[in-house]
């Protein structure tokens, strides 16, 4: 990433790195896949964490605390926990990320969006460290790694057919 891209919604003179998972979690998995879509479309789907259930069966409920911003804290509801998360990184269009726990389990998550001939390239980022982690890291692989290829293939739904509409609305009649 680009580190003025990075660092440009902070304050003149603060500079960090870009969000990283903990690549040496117990518990990791990353997914890519290419969207039809501009970045700028598929940063509206993401950016707009209140109707994530919309196009994400797996969320049944979101509230956010705030607007989307580093340091907004959200609470979400995925299979049968409730999760609270926190805005780490806010780069429009380019990067979201967010740190999290429930069940004892601390998450780091990070989509990052890339601009490819063909539209966009998502990837998905995420790790679990925490005691729970470590005793089932097994079946939490697999069940964070199907998380994560199934809310990219319902993303790039959603964001292909808002792409459609636009362009459908957007036809001269």
């Amino acid at each position: 990433m680009c580190p003025s891209r990075a660092n440009a919604w902070r304050p003149a003179g603060v500079t960090i790195a870009a969000m990283e998972i903990n690549r040496d979690a117990p518990v990791t998995a990353v997914g890519t896949v290419d969207v039809s879509a501009a970045p700028e479309a598929i940063w509206e789907v993401l950016a707009d964490l209140a109707r994530w259930p919309e196009w994400n069966p797996d969320i049944s409920e979101v509230s956010v605390d705030g607007p989307l911003a580093v340091a907004t804290r959200f609470r979400w509801k995925s299979g049968p926990g409730g999760i609270t998360s926190v805005l780490r990184e806010v780069d429009p269009p380019h990067t979201l990320g967010w740190t999290g726990t429930t069940f004892s389990i601390r998450a780091v998550h990070v989509y990052r969006l890339e601009p490819i001939d063909t539209g966009t390239r998502v990837r998905i980022e995420e790790s679990w460290e925490g005691l729970l982690a470590s005793l089932l890291r097994r079946p939490f692989r697999g069940t964070l790694q199907t998380a994560i290829d199934t809310g990219l293939a319902r993303l790039k739904a959603e964001a292909e057919r808002r792409a459609a509409a636009e362009r459908q609305t957007a036809a001269p009649a």
